[in-house]
């Protein structure tokens, strides 16, 4: 079976900053699935994985125009720190995965205050696991069902 339109694919994925520090990693965890080919990944990532078959493995870099866009100093957000009180080592560069309304995304820590902490998005490379039908009721809610 091939990646495809309206298909489920889970993924296992590591992500790397440009030197080739891992920033974040599926490993440990289940696989991340999503529905092929109606938004729920960025569009670069979801090229790269269509057409592609169950267990190949797919690796590149997403360019900022056919990923998350092209950085926007206007997009940098202020959170609370104390929604840091579980991280010892709060600092600059240091990247997170947090869940927001479009799905899961990786962010940086551009700027550490005394009130809050600065973060910056950052595009995300992946790799196939599964794929399988999505089922109609997926399909109608445009996510994955367990």
């Amino acid at each position: 079976m091939q990646v495809e339109k309206n298909r489920v694919v889970a993924i296992d994925y590591t992500l790397k900053d440009e030197s080739g520090r891992i920033i974040d990693t599926s490993e440990d965890r289940e696989p991340l699935s999503y529905i092929q080919g109606i938004g729920n990944l960025i569009p670069g990532v979801e090229s790269a994985l269509e057409g592609k078959s169950l267990g190949e493995r797919v690796e590149g870099t997403v360019a900022p125009e056919s990923g998350c866009g092209i950085r926007d100093d206007s997009l940098v957000l202020s959170i609370e720190r104390s929604h840091f009180s579980q991280v010892e080592d709060l600092e600059e560069g240091l990247r997170f995965r947090m869940d927001t309304p479009d799905g899961p995304a990786v962010f940086t820590v551009v700027k550490v205050e005394e009130s809050g902490v600065l973060v910056d998005g950052l595009n995300f490379d992946i790799m196939i696991k599964s794929i399988r039908e999505a089922s109609a009721q997926e399909l109608e809610h445009g996510h994955v069902h367990s």
